[in-house]
């Protein structure tokens, strides 16, 4: 068994694991925050978000060189990232474009012919082609809609160029070849049928986009190439394979679980999922399905609720402090005591109840969160905190029900990843205690990084599959 890479390509951080293909031992991490945003302020009013491709190629440059340590032999690269978002690149893989973010709000804008926003104009464009509900309906800053805004504003380049997802530019420009896209992340373009595994090609038609823009579409898991030899200073041998890009989301879940037909996964970072394997299309209110890395699929609860939720709720008592008390608090310090407090308050919060909906829902974005059951006994800090904490877990146990509701039948193994499950035992326990299962929360903390170098230990021949792969994942 050899060492295998997994490199994540995110908007927060880059980061590169090499994993033991034996063992799941995680022998060396290397992470760099993703500075390269450009946005101007004029452009962050319009909701705008892009970042400099060139230097984030560079950073994860940085960040492989720093993980591969002298003396270690690396059999193969996995590569996921940011599974939404728009790049434009030449003939040659050079970024001619920013890279437009996930986060970039341009086709809310109306069209330049009419009142009528981008993205309207192109969910109704997905309304009449896609009766059957087989592509994923695309939202602002998918590949689709910012595409249809480049055509509309006459800013798609005269040259020839190709449209690529970020995971994508980056295998492509370690192996010197043009960029190819998988199921997993074509699905976040917008344009992608879903069940027949090709770009939805009415849809592109009724939308007037060039189709020899697109990348081609291969299988998951299949090798986009050999490492170049301009890599070589990395500390890696160049002729090493290189798996195509996998979207982030589905690197995640192929890196926390070991089990995919018994266990539901719920990931906690800055936003929050709920996830199942399915082999079914069927979806339910809040739900989204995605094709997954085994030819299967995912069907995701996206809630808008997570780490960031616990943050509002941290920078309320930071501002209490500051208004009222005059005194700066320290961050990670309230973090901390803002979870003790919760841990002293018993299951229930007390009877205090936080819906903590705070930025809506998908379906509905102008709903609002509640607080309900305030007594004169219980709307002290610790009972709010973890009434806070409850309410984060309720939303993501009424969308795994949501899921058994189409079918999807329950399981018996609860698995947590991400930083707020990791860092948060109240958060754990009330896990538990709302699924009515133990959780197991995986050894290594880069799930999606992890998930990639699963990949490469297939690509090389070290694992049979990706079921022989998630034997090394190790809980804690």
């Amino acid at each position: 068994m050899s060492n295998h890479i997994g490199l994540d390509v995110g908007t927060t951080t880059i980061t590169a694991v090499v994993v033991d293909g034996q063992t799941g031992d995680v022998v060396s991490t290397a992470s760099a925050p993703n500075d390269a945003e450009t946005t101007s302020a004029e452009k962050r009013k319009r909701g705008l978000s892009e970042w400099d491709a060139v230097r984030i190629l560079r950073i994860a440059r940085n960040v492989l060189t720093e993980a591969v340590k002298p003396g270690y032999t690396v059999a193969a690269i996995g590569v996921t990232g940011q599974m939404h978002g728009t790049l434009l690149v030449d003939e040659e893989c050079n970024p001619i474009s920013s890279f437009v973010g996930w986060q970039d709000q341009r086709s809310n804008e109306s069209h330049p012919d009419s009142d009528t926003s981008l993205i309207v104009n192109f969910l109704n464009a997905v309304d009449q082609t896609d009766p059957a509900g087989k592509v994923c309906r695309p939202k602002v800053g998918y590949l689709g809609p910012t595409l249809a805004w480049f055509a509309a504003h006459e800013q798609l380049p005269n040259r020839p160029f190709q449209a690529s997802f970020l995971p994508d530019l980056i295998s492509a420009r370690l192996t010197n070849t043009s960029p190819v896209t998988d199921a997993t992340n074509a699905a976040g373009s917008g344009l992608f049928n879903i069940v027949e595994r090709q770009w939805h090609w009415p849809l592109i038609d009724q939308i007037q986009l060039n189709a020899d823009i697109l990348p081609r579409v291969v299988p998951s898991g299949s090798m986009a190439g050999k490492l170049a030899e301009e890599w070589a200073d990395t500390g890696l041998d160049s002729g090493i394979p290189v798996c195509v890009a996998c979207g982030d989301n589905q690197a995640s879940f192929l890196g926390s679980v070991k089990s995919p037909e018994d266990t539901v996964l719920i990931n906690l970072g800055t936003g929050g999922q709920v996830s199942v394997s399915t082999t079914s299309t069927t979806v339910g209110l809040g739900l989204e399905v995605r094709p997954h890395v085994d030819g299967q699929y995912i069907l995701v609860g996206a809630g808008l609720v997570g780490g960031r939720t616990y943050a509002w709720l941290r920078d309320f008592y930071l501002d209490i402090g500051r208004s009222i008390f005059g005194i700066e608090g320290d961050s990670e310090l309230v973090y901390q005591r803002m979870t003790q407090l919760a841990s002293n308050v018993p299951s229930g919060a007390e009877g205090l109840r936080f819906e903590p909906l705070l930025t809506g829902t998908r379906e509905d974005p102008d709903r609002r969160g509640v607080i309900q059951g305030i007594g004169s006994t219980n709307f002290g800090t610790g009972q709010l905190s973890r009434a806070l904490l409850e309410g984060v877990i309720v939303q993501f146990k009424q969308l795994y029900e949501t899921a058994i509701r189409t079918g999807v039948r329950e399981r018996q193994v609860l698995v947590g990843s991400g930083n707020g499950i990791r860092k948060n035992r109240v958060l754990r326990e009330t896990a538990e205690k709302e699924f009515g299962l133990k959780m197991q929360v995986p050894r290594h903390r880069e799930e999606a990084a992890f998930g990639a170098a699963m990949q490469a230990m297939v690509l090389e021949g070290d694992r049979a599959g990706l079921l022989d792969a998630a034997n090394v994942i190790q809980y804690a």
